[in-house]
């Protein structure tokens, strides 16, 4: 009897060696290209639009891009909006980046709508996860809200940038804008 239990813990054992190895190697590999477009930014107007230049090979004309499934509060929304200008300035300088859309491309007043990459890096995810933007679905551009809605959920719970309790944000983006106008 005892010797068939050790003979089952073993086989268990290697069953749980190889499932767990199996999951390791489906966990690394890797996801496929991103596709987009890859340009340098030629100026940052907020925390989330910028414009680039030398779209569809005429370098001469800029194109105003909007980060997709985020809102950052407006620059005149103090201190928030400065300080969110201000870090997508310093991500962008002078490097390039690649812009990823979805099933919608544009918005209603004809900016590019995408998702930034620097690398490995989803710049619209960064923004939030350090508290500088807030997660804003555009549907049916979806692709990312899960991890924004994470990075979120992150800033949230360690009071980073507009969830710091001893100075949050009490007016949305959206609603601030709007008392503006």
């Amino acid at each position: 009897m005892e010797k068939a239990k050790r003979k089952i813990g073993k086989r268990l054992r290697g069953f749980v060696r190889s499932l767990a190895l199996l999951l390791l190697l489906t966990g690394c590999q890797l996801g496929a290209p991103l596709q987009g477009l890859t340009i340098e930014v030629k100026d940052v107007l907020s925390g989330r639009e910028f414009e680039v230049a030398g779209v569809a090979a005429a370098p001469d004309v800029t194109e105003r891009v909007r980060l997709e499934g985020v809102d950052v509060p407006d620059v005149r929304q103090e201190p928030w909006g400065a300080v969110a200008k201000s870090q997508l300035e310093t991500y962008l300088r002078k490097q390039p980046v690649l812009l990823e859309t979805d099933a919608e491309p544009r918005d209603a007043f004809g900016r590019r709508l995408a998702y930034v990459w620097q690398g490995d890096r989803l710049l619209n995810e960064a923004l939030v996860a350090e508290g500088y933007a807030i997660v804003t679905p555009h549907p049916p551009n979806s692709k990312y809200d899960q991890r924004l809605v994470r990075a979120q959920e992150h800033a949230r719970v360690l009071g980073l940038g507009l969830w710091n309790p001893e100075q949050p944000m009490r007016v949305s983006p959206a609603a601030f804008r709007n008392q503006r106008r």
